[in-house]
């Protein structure tokens, strides 16, 4: 989610309720891109971070603090010069810009009031944090933007300064009903919600697709199919009741969740999000601290991940071509039978073969079909007898080796699949630890340093259904195993996704029957954690956990059961409700 026009609205309707006449404190740049300002209002403390990094711009408040660099850098010393103690006059948004003006009043050397503006720019990769006196002159930038580097503005001591509007997009603030069916109808084609976002100023693609939904409108539909329709009226009628929501600062921080992992979040409303997919907090700042945490997590654990799943991948490369090559041999092998019936028939008749010959018909007395038989000419023909047990015998101990080999290599394939499969689905790094020790404890990985071994405890995911049965999902096989032998007891109910890997899913029954809303529910989470989860359905295994078995050595994960019910899931889980744990 980018820092859009409505978070940024947000962030000022919140700031401007505890900063307003606050004093700047302390001044810090823990980053080479970022400020961290300390501001004393109303007899508190608050910090408040600036970031202008060209991925992840942002503006909250936070409890946190920061090391900053010994040497402080030259714009730090600049700002401290002149704002050590400034009063904090306004802070604005100017035309609803991703843009946060703060006007602060201070005392220049001679004692005079003085006032300047720090502008927090937050657009993507062109962020930057601007100093500017009253006169709009730029005194410093936490980056500095020469005519090389950009065509549009240069952002130098000196150079006057002004917003880089975006051509074509109009501030919503401004903006009426009747002039934003015009704005988005004049428009020929192009997807409804691309039109939106790209015509209005501060308006992300997330926000324009949820006015869609909003309006009843597919986001993706042509905006040639709602022109001079009541579907065009029902969107504006959306637009004009977030942007009075905006103008009374209504604001609702929302955080989305897709599956119980963050996806985005909203500072209004998101109405394709339901029950237990919003995550509802009490400030903007919040919002913004607590998703960037929780994606940083998630990207961090990805990152960690990463060089497992190529590990991972590359075994699988090699046991599959192994696999394959083995298949064919064990098919091969299917010809020794031939060879001992050639053997017994040469053995039996060849008396009567001529000296020489190339081959021979004879009568296969086990079904009385005359069949051919290829001779060498250069040998007798109980040496060619001897020849074809010969091929016989070392057929039968291929076919004996292969059957033991291609079971093991097989098993091994399924236990990796299992692992990618696990690791599609961590999310935190106490899950890709576990995952990591089970490589590990499996010889697919070394363990460094001469390091012990450890045991990474995480927990299995849990979700109540509809009719209040807990029902807990395994993340990797360690949890698969906990869960299926330890946690659950035999008249629990176990859950599998049909031939392939997947977490094993139980249903604490409590002694109490199950009901069919539960059976489906429990049957939709194991869907979702498995191999088939794009798929739209998949065949789930289900049965009482005391006839699911586990074979003496097998490897982590690995069950065998006999009798089972079986039903076709969808891999949706939106509605189940999750436990925070």
């Amino acid at each position: 989610m980018a820092f859009d026009g409505f978070t940024v609205a947000a962030i000022v309707h919140e700031l401007n309720s505890v900063l307003i006449e606050g004093r700047i404190n302390k001044i810090a740049q823990p980053e080479k891109d970022e400020l961290l300002l300390t501001i004393k209002a109303s007899g508190n403390q608050y910090r408040l971070l600036l970031s202008a990094n060209p991925s992840l711009p942002l503006c909250y408040l936070t409890d946190e603090n920061k090391v900053s660099p010994q040497v402080a850098p030259a714009f730090t010393m600049l700002l401290r010069k002149h704002l050590n103690n400034a009063r904090i006059i306004s802070i604005t948004q100017p035309d609803f810009e991703r843009i946060i003006d703060f006007e602060l009043e201070h005392l220049n050397e001679l004692g005079d009031v003085c006032r300047k503006h720090l502008l927090v720019e937050l657009m993507g990769k062109y962020s930057n944090i601007i100093f500017i006196d009253d006169d709009n002159k730029i005194l410093d930038s936490i980056k500095r933007v020469n005519a090389m580097t950009s065509s549009v503005r240069e952002v130098l001591p000196g150079c006057d300064y002004f917003v880089p509007h975006q051509e074509g997009r109009v501030n919503p603030m401004s903006l009426s009903r009747q002039e934003f069916e015009k704005l988005i109808g004049d428009r020929d084609n192009g997807e409804i919600y691309k039109v939106i976002y790209q015509s209005i100023v501060g308006m992300s693609p997330m926000q324009a697709s949820e006015l869609c939904v909003q309006a009843k409108v597919s986001p993706d539909a042509d905006i040639s199919q709602v022109k001079d329709t009541e579907a065009l009226g029902r969107i504006s009628d959306a637009f004009a009741l977030l942007m009075n929501r905006v103008s009374l600062c209504d604001f609702a921080p929302v955080i989305l969740l897709e599956n119980g992992v963050v996806k985005d979040y909203s500072m209004v409303d998101a109405p394709s999000y339901t029950g237990e997919n919003k995550r509802m907090l009490d400030s903007p700042s919040k919002l913004i601290e607590g998703f960037y945490k929780e994606k940083e997590t998630i990207n961090r654990s990805r990152a960690k991940s990463a060089d497992l799943r190529k590990i991972v991948s590359i075994i699988l490369e090699r046991d599959s071509k192994k696999y394959d090559i083995q298949l064919k041999q064990l098919k091969d092998t299917e010809k020794m039978e031939k060879y001992r019936i050639y053997g017994e028939l040469l053995h039996t008749y060849g008396y009567g073969i001529e000296e020489g010959a190339k081959q021979v018909k004879l009568v296969n007395y086990y079904d009385g079909e005359e069949i051919v038989v290829p001779l060498d000419e250069s040998l007798s023909a109980m040496e060619n007898a001897k020849k074809y047990f010969d091929k016989y015998a070392k057929l039968k101990r291929t076919k004996e080796a292969l059957e033991t080999l291609t079971v093991e290599v097989k098993e091994e394939i399924d236990h990796l699949q299992s692992i990618m499969n696990s690791l599609e689905f961590a999310t935190k790094e106490e899950d890709i630890n576990e995952i990591k020790e089970e490589m590990i404890e499996c010889g697919y990985i070394r363990r460094k340093g001469g390091k012990t071994k450890q045991r990474f405890k995480s927990r299995p995911l849990h979700y109540i259904s509809s009719d209040g049965f807990d029902i807990y999902v395994g993340k990797n096989n360690y949890q698969n195993d906990e869960l299926t032998f330890k946690v659950a007891n035999g008249g629990d109910w176990w859950f599998h996704a049909k031939g392939i890997p997947g977490s094993h899913v139980i249903v604490k029954s409590e002694g109490r029957e199950l009901t069919d809303k539960t059976f489906e529910e429990a049957g939709r989470l194991a869907a979702h954690y498995s191999k088939g989860s794009k798929s739209n359905k998949v065949e789930i295994d289900y049965l009482k956990r005391k006839d699911v078995k586990k074979p003496n050595g097998s490897k982590p994960g690995f069950v065998v059961y006999y009798t089972n019910y079986s039903m076709m899931c969808y891999s949706d889980i939106e509605g189940i409700r999750a436990v925070e744990e």
